[in-house]
């Protein structure tokens, strides 16, 4: 290491060996016997520098150049996902010192899953709350439309005695969080016979719910077809049940500091419904900044409420949908990408994605005490897309409706999903679309998996 002289005052100056303290008159070199005056180092400080060179030099290792590839462990151990007969493996401290790693399993032709399934039960959640659009609603809408199709079956046919409310044939992906984290299932705010509490958590996300409220919508003349319960709504019923189970803020805070607050995904309704009603690229772009400020408006909102741990997800890649690959359907080849997804559309969910992440890197400067996520959905679906076979999917019929009819994509905006003699296929699980809006019960737990993986270090729940 690199020795201190001259200056250093605990080191002798004539050898360089660190003195001693024998008397309360001075200190001596234990090698050379030179001395010095105690009243020389009496109330001074000691400093020692090592550098990275320092230690290279010392230990004999040389200066590394380029970059470092760190390989994961190899076991001849069966994927039970796709039969490939090699794991791989690595390990994370991902509690204090004194405990054991956690070991994340993955196979080279699937995805990474940690070895303990519940992998958020490390963090020690005991409630979840949702806020969002019909990628999470589990029965708010049904609530307010109690006649809609998504009340009864085909969809939520895989919770077998009666539909939820949920978008799917069976489990969303906040399904998924909440089982991860060893919670139940979150019930809809407006569910009349919900059970609310400590230890479950609330989903306030509605179908058809906008970013922008849509009062704010229909100045750019845009409608918002389904629901008028925008984002701003759900925070409203958010802040009410807080007035409900908190004595005052600080109550709020100590209550919530175990609790995951997922803000999304919301955005995707907005740009559909401008697209739908005749907008034109460049005049849905021009919503993104909007559209993204409340978003990060609605999170600075859950911190003030005592969020401590927050996921904001971005937009699925929309061109890879049936309802937008039939909606904007083109002979013209270069329109498609190698997924035979629409290019135009993705770079929308692109553009609002990159303005969604910069905006959650205000957000961590704003508030370094909060532990904020991106959750990155959109590269979760592309994943799924690129993997469908090995996942179990029909790589066929990935950008096909399972319940639909109609086309090349067996969807269509006139007769959908729940409509009287519309089919559904024979196997949810071999489809990744579920009505050609929303996705399977399979689909969105493989996504939830990959999500999982990606945000579980970036929620630092070792502090």
């Amino acid at each position: 290491m690199a020795h201190a002289r001259g200056g250093d005052f605990m080191f002798c100056d004539l050898c360089g060996t660190m003195m001693f303290l024998y008397s309360t008159e001075c200190i001596e070199c234990p090698l050379c016997k030179f001395k010095k005056s105690a009243k020389d180092v009496r109330e001074r400080e000691i400093s020692y520098q090592v550098s990275s060179e320092d230690m290279r030099r010392d230990l004999g290792i040389s200066h590394f150049e380029g970059k470092m590839e760190v390989k994961d462990m190899e076991i001849n151990k069966k994927c039970e996902r796709c039969g490939h007969t090699k794991l791989k493996f690595s390990t994370r401290q991902m509690r204090s010192a004194d405990e054991g790693q956690t070991t994340f399993f993955h196979c080279a032709n699937s995805l990474p899953v940690a070895s303990n399934a519940n992998v958020l039960k490390i963090c020690g959640f005991d409630s979840i709350y949702q806020l969002g659009d019909s990628i999470s609603d589990t029965g708010n809408f049904i609530q307010e439309s109690p006649s809609s199709v998504f009340a009864r079956f085909p969809y939520g046919e895989a919770f077998k005695n009666k539909s939820t409310g949920r978008c799917s044939d069976g489990m969303l992906m906040i399904d998924f969080f909440a089982m991860s984290a060893g919670l139940p299932l979150l019930d809809a705010y407006l569910n009349p016979n919900a059970a609310f509490g400590r230890g479950r958590g609330v989903n306030f996300a509605v179908a058809g719910s906008t970013a922008l409220p849509v009062n704010v919508l229909a100045e750019r003349k845009i409608q918002s077809p389904a629901t008028n319960n925008s984002l701003s709504t759900q925070l409203d019923w958010m802040f009410t049940h807080f007035n409900s189970m908190c004595y005052n803020d600080q109550d709020c805070a100590e209550k919530l500091k175990s609790s995951l607050f997922m803000v999304g995904e919301i955005g995707g309704n907005d740009y559909k419904f401008a697209l739908f009603q005749g907008k034109t690229m460049d005049e849905v772009k021009d919503m993104v900044p909007d559209v993204v400020q409340a978003i990060k408006e609605a999170v600075k909102r859950v911190i003030s409420y005592g969020a401590r741990r927050v996921v904001v997800p971005g937009i699925f890649p929309i061109g890879c949908f049936p309802i937008y690959l039939t909606g904007f359907r083109t002979n013209y080849t270069e329109a498609y990408d190698k997924f035979n997804c629409l290019k135009g559309l993705n770079k929308l969910s692109t553009y609002h994605n990159d303005h969604l992440k910069q905006a959650i890197e205000e957000l961590k400067k704003e508030h370094p005490h909060v532990a904020i996520a991106y959750g990155d959905y959109y590269n979760a679906f592309q994943w799924i897309l690129s993997h469908a076979s090995l996942l179990g999917f029909d790589a066929k019929s990935v950008q096909n409706a399972c319940c639909g009819t109609g086309g090349d994509y067996d969807f269509s905006l006139r007769t959908m999903c729940g409509d009287h003699g519309v089919p559904v296929c024979g196997q949810p699980r071999r489809y990744i679309s579920w009505d050609g809006v929303h996705l399977t019960q399979k689909a969105y737990q493989n996504m939830a998996v990959w999500i999982l993986k990606d945000i579980f270090p970036k929620l630092q729940c070792s502090f």
